[in-house]
């Protein structure tokens, strides 16, 4: 069922590269590039190992654990890389190695070494915000920075989410005596089929992302862009910028250095989060307003909040 040596017929590599092509469009764009990346780093192990990664014998998967927990990976990137194998055999219709009990007890080994706690993404709430806010620069980046650090506040929008929204998605409110704008959130990681949802900026974010368009002369495509150092601007931004631009207003905003190694894409998340559990809204109201589908996630967020 599991064999040792690799048989004849398509290789592991050919195979993986044909499944990769299979469900472009049907994943998220970081599940394809994390399938890929992770399954062939378990088929570079098995060739060293003169056996086959697909379908692969459990015990192998075990042996792979367990020099992976001895790298000194993190036990959340090692279930990556597990989940990964068992996606790719799932995909091809093979047993599904990472079931066995033999993978499970080393799964257990695994992080009862390392333990399953994931380091927290460091939440950028209010205050914190306000003083990346005054270090923007007085520039074309500036305001493009501004605008897009008011609009992950508000929205709680996760970092491909930011980067996927268009100036067609932006709207206009006009009703009696309210006008202002709304932004439709075409997809999500919870809303994978398409069907939207509608994120509803305060005065002060669409007033940051309108003088954006503006001055960024923006007509059609992605709102966010990146901005080279000629201050030339490209088609859009990159989910991994992200990360970057809030370290970097961490730094210019001169927070601690243990604050700005803990930045994430998820910082804004996280800390509108622990905004609203300070404020009193109640659980569901937080889920809700960032599109959570686990409790336990929203717990990790909101778990170092002070309440009083």
């Amino acid at each position: 069922m599991y064999p040792n040596h690799t048989p004849l017929g398509p290789k592991p590599q050919e195979i993986l590269h044909k499944t990769i092509l299979n469900i472009e469009g049907a994943y998220a764009p970081s599940t394809i590039r994390a399938y890929k990346s992770n399954f062939e780093r378990f088929i570079h192990f098995c060739e060293d190992h003169d056996a086959n990664a697909l379908p692969a014998d459990p015990k192998n998967v075990a042996q792979f654990i367990s020099k992976l927990t001895a790298s000194g990976l993190k036990s959340s990137s090692i279930r990556i890389i597990v989940a990964a194998i068992s996606g790719i055999h799932k995909l091809n219709l093979q047993n599904d190695p990472t079931q066995h009990p033999a993978v499970k007890i080393e799964m257990r080994r695994m992080h009862r070494t390392l333990g399953r706690h994931s380091q927290q993404a460091f939440g950028i709430t209010a205050p914190i915000l306000e003083k990346m806010l005054g270090a923007t620069a007085n520039n074309l980046r500036g305001i493009r920075d501004r605008a897009l650090l008011l609009l992950a506040y508000d929205s709680m929008c996760r970092r491909s989410e930011l980067v996927s929204l268009r100036i067609s998605d932006i709207h206009l409110i006009d009703e009696g005596n309210f006008s202002g704008r709304k932004i439709r959130l075409r997809k999500s990681k919870t809303d994978q089929e398409l069907q939207g949802r509608w994120i509803f900026p305060s005065q002060r974010s669409a007033d940051a992302i309108s003088l954006w368009v503006e001055k960024a002369k923006l007509i059609d495509g992605y709102l966010f862009r990146g901005i080279n150092n000629a201050i030339d601007i490209t088609d859009e931004l990159k989910s991994s910028q992200i990360n970057r631009i809030y370290k970097r207003l961490g730094k210019d905003a001169k927070l601690p250095k243990e604050i700005i190694d803990h930045i994430s894409g998820h910082s804004m998340r996280v800390g509108a989060a622990q905004d609203l559990m300070k404020s009193g809204a109640s659980m569901p109201i937080i889920m809700n307003r960032g599109r959570w589908s686990k409790t336990d996630t929203v717990m990790r967020y909101l778990e170092c909040v002070n309440t009083n």
